[in-house]
């Protein structure tokens, strides 16, 4: 079966909360991170409940090809349809970190991605014209930036984030990077160029660790006016600025009379999705996002 395939890119706006809901270490709420790799992710099946209410003003008939029937409607022989009858069209893949925001000394924050990272990405984003070749590894420990970077110390040549001090060089496939992902945000190109860099794997793997948003969370009886014994928890969550990339994909819709082409399926997911609330704790300003797809970017693949 032939289907569409189109990268996409989650800007998270504020702090974004797509956890696990338990854990057995000092944090009692973490996000989601990959196994092997510890690399957080936004699960596509959060984004695609997320977009299935955004495009609740489709008609009836459109939404239920792209995310399946969710109400009775009449079938045959007098039987009826009802939710898990058949699949949407559209296929929501998993949302993998590309560049984690980290508070610089100059700059104020550096964009920090590294060569496994990259790689990861390279595999979403396979076919898309201007996709910049491997990055390969650092040797040791150190820091690659662009020409026009602004978190870099001018006279020692030096990347200060939190508690790391590196060594940098000027690579230009930093800046390739840099341009691709502001190809679906190009008002924040300059920006995000002046902000990218890209660490060893080892640096990266410490960051992860310590460069998310941890916060005390606790609840008040109204009675008493203090802390109800035992709901003091810690909670994290990914920074506001962070980039995750991922993939959608469709297949060609016939259900219930709408014909739609793997293209419109697409269309019609993404149409108006500027913004859109993610993960938990919305009613505290938490998870919004803005998704955006590489323009006019898709390829195909056959199963």
């Amino acid at each position: 079966m032939s289907m569409e395939i189109r990268p996409y890119l989650l800007h998270a706006l504020s702090p974004l909360h797509a956890g696990t809901g338990q854990s057995v270490g000092l944090i009692d709420l973490p996000i989601a991170r990959l196994r092997a790799t510890n690399i957080p992710f936004v699960p596509g099946s959060s984004l695609k409940g997320v977009l299935r209410e955004a495009r609740k003003s489709l008609p009836s008939a459109e939404w239920e090809a792209l995310f399946g029937p969710l109400r009775e409607v009449p079938g045959a022989e007098g039987d009826e349809t009802r939710e898990g009858d058949h699949a949407g069209a559209l296929i929501v893949g998993d949302a993998r970190l590309v560049a984690l925001p980290v508070r610089s000394f100059l700059g104020t924050f550096a964009w920090v991605s590294s060569p496994l990272l990259l790689e990861l990405a390279r595999r979403d984003l396979a076919g898309l014209d201007g996709l910049p070749g491997r990055m390969k590894r650092l040797p040791g420990t150190g820091a690659r930036v662009g020409a026009d970077s602004i978190t870099v110390s001018p006279r020692h040549r030096r990347l200060l984030l939190e508690d790391l001090d590196l060594d940098t060089q000027v690579e230009p496939a930093v800046d390739a990077w840099a341009r691709f992902l502001a190809r679906t945000w190009p008002e924040e190109e300059d920006g995000l160029r002046e902000r990218f860099v890209v660490v060893d794997d080892e640096t990266m793997s410490f960051l992860l660790e310590t460069a998310t948003q941890v916060e005390t969370r606790v609840r008040i009886d109204p009675g008493t006016g203090t802390v109800v014994q035992g709901a003091l928890w810690q909670e994290e969550s990914l920074p506001a600025e962070t980039l995750m990339v991922g993939v959608l994909a469709a297949g060609r819709s016939l259900r219930r009379g709408t014909e739609l082409s793997a293209t419109e399926v697409l269309e019609r997911a993404l149409k108006g999705t500027a913004l859109l609330q993610l993960g938990g704790k919305a009613t505290v300003g938490r998870g919004r996002c803005r998704l955006a797809a590489w323009p006019g970017a898709s390829r195909e693949a056959r199963s």
